[in-house]
């Protein structure tokens, strides 16, 4: 196995099956910034007819993700030691993540992040903690 280089790096996002499965589209990742992207399907609803809690607090937790590890040019990864949730609103329509990185050392990232539909109103919000790692290994 040799190590993720380069402009490697950057398109992890995209080789997150999960991410693809959604189809969570990154707009961008930078000095501690980030914005997603994620148009309401059927399949990811709830019984209300609004995109599910548990696709929202994934594109939480993705967007603070991401926004931490653009701190280190992406030359680190980030996991989740702690999310913290409040909905406010159904989720419907085209819905935007943004997030960003609080405060940080070497090791861990606080960040907040809310989602908000195409009429501005915020769905939910979180803080969360992340604790940076070294990226995995490519194939």
């Amino acid at each position: 196995m040799k190590p993720v280089t380069g402009a490697d790096r950057r398109h992890l996002f995209g080789q997150v099956p999960f991410m693809r499965l959604l189809d969570a589209r990154r707009e961008f990742s930078e000095g501690g910034r980030a914005r997603l992207v994620l148009d309401e399907r059927a399949e990811l609803g709830n019984v209300i007819g609004a995109v599910h809690g548990g696709v929202l607090v994934t594109l939480l937790d993705v967007v603070m993700a991401s926004a931490a590890v653009s701190l280190f040019d992406f030359e680190r990864t980030a996991v989740t030691l702690n999310l913290n949730t409040s909905f406010h609103e159904p989720g419907r329509g085209r819905l935007t993540a943004d997030g960003e990185v609080v405060q940080h050392d070497a090791s861990v990232a606080w960040c907040r992040a809310s989602v908000s539909d195409d009429a501005g109103r915020v769905v939910a919000r979180a803080q969360g903690s992340f604790r940076y790692l070294p990226l995995p290994q490519a194939a």
